[in-house]
Parts: structure tokens; sequence; C-alpha cells
């Protein structure tokens, strides 16, 4: 296992205390594809965004590989079957939010569940499941990626996480489990992984994005 210190930026939020979001079009259907338009549309709404990164795989039109809902409306169904690529990694999971509270799960058990989420998107591979690594990944794998995923922890807090430096899926998800105390995590992107955070100025631009996902909160008054 890699030295974990320094390798990734984390940042925890509580749902309780901020708007935790799923994102893909603005009001006029237009994708975003980028945090700076987000950005925009949520100040109108009166909304300061705090935290973004993107939130899944996405086809060359941006729309969602897998499983996404926005404020209740289901975008795009979950997939079960198999394919090529890291969303077919099986086990892939989903990460949600319903009335508040945050959850990643494996998809057959989120179907199984029959849970209605607010916001959801999926992806894959799980990185950690019910306190175990994926079984597909190897501690001296030489694929090594910029990575970014979502854990929860037992808490109901929230880890968004974006690797500094190329990483392996071993570590990473390691890096959850051990360090993060996440029972379920669940991998989000690589290689395109980028990050909007309000307070270290940073505003990622390298790629055009499908599925964001956000953090907010109501402008003071």
């Amino acid at each position: 296992m890699q030295d974990q210190a320094g390798l990734y930026t984390a940042c925890q939020f509580d749902p309780q205390t901020v708007d935790i979001r799923l994102h893909l079009s603005d009001p006029g259907g237009r994708i975003y594809g980028a945090f700076d338009p987000l950005r925009r549309q949520l100040w109108a709404e009166r909304r300061v965004l705090l935290f973004a990164m993107n939130a899944g795989m996405y086809h060359d039109d941006r729309s969602p590989v897998g499983l996404f809902v926005d404020t209740g409306r289901v975008v795009k169904s979950a997939v079960t079957g198999g394919g090529w690529g890291n969303f077919h990694l099986l086990p892939n999971g989903v990460f949600l939010m319903k009335d508040g509270r945050a959850e990643v799960m494996e998809t057959l058990a989120y179907k199984k569940r029959g849970v209605t989420p607010d916001f959801a998107t999926q992806s894959g591979p799980m990185l950690v499941i019910d306190g175990k690594l994926h079984p597909r990944f190897l501690a001296d794998s030489d694929s090594l990626k910029i990575r970014n995923g979502v854990g929860v922890d037992d808490a109901g807090r929230v880890h968004m996480v974006i690797s500094k430096v190329p990483v392996r899926f071993y570590d990473f998800a390691t890096f959850f489990r051990d360090q993060l105390g996440c029972r379920n995590a669940l991998y989000l992107d690589g290689s395109i992984s980028s990050a909007f955070i309000a307070d270290q100025n940073r505003d990622d631009r390298l790629f055009p994005m499908g599925p964001i996902l956000s953090v907010s909160m109501p402008i003071p008054q």
C-alpha cells in the first residue's frame, strides 16, 4: 500500500448542515458541462457553491451511463448488465441523497430496496462494500490514475475525495475505509477527475463533464 500522506484532497460534509445535490442540466435543459455554469445557476437561486466534482461516467453527449436522478426525476434508469470499462467492473454502485441523508450502496442492493431517492448517480466500481475492498483490486496493480470518489461514514458524513497524484484502485479504496471510516464508498471517475473547492480557490477546468455532485448552502441574508 502506498503512503497515504499528501496523496489526496479529502473534504467532509454533514448533509444536515449543507445541501448535497446532483446536477446534469440547467432549467433550460442545457447540460452544465463545467462548474462555472452551475455556480452561476445556484447563485441565481440564492445559493453559494462550496464544493463540486464530477460524479460518474458519461457518454460522448455527456448523458450519464447509469442511473441518474435529479430532484426526484429519473433521468436514466439503473444499469445492471455487464460490459467493458470501470463502470462494469462489478459490483458497481449508487450514491444517493434521500430526505437529507446520504448513502452509498451496491447497485443490486439499491434495486432490491426499491428506494426513491431525491438525487442519485450510478458509477463503478464500488471501492468499499460493507467494509471490504472490491474483490478485483490488486495491491500491486500498475494502473495508476488521478481518481475521485465518494463515501459515507457511520455518522452519515459524506467524504468527497480526489487524488493529487495517480493512484491505484486498491490504495484509493483503502484510504476511504481505513483513514476516513467509510464502510461503503464509490468510485466516480479517473483521469478526467476535477473539483471545485471554494475555500481553496480551486476551480478545475480540465475536461467537459456530465453529472456533477455539489455541496451548497443558502446565501446569508
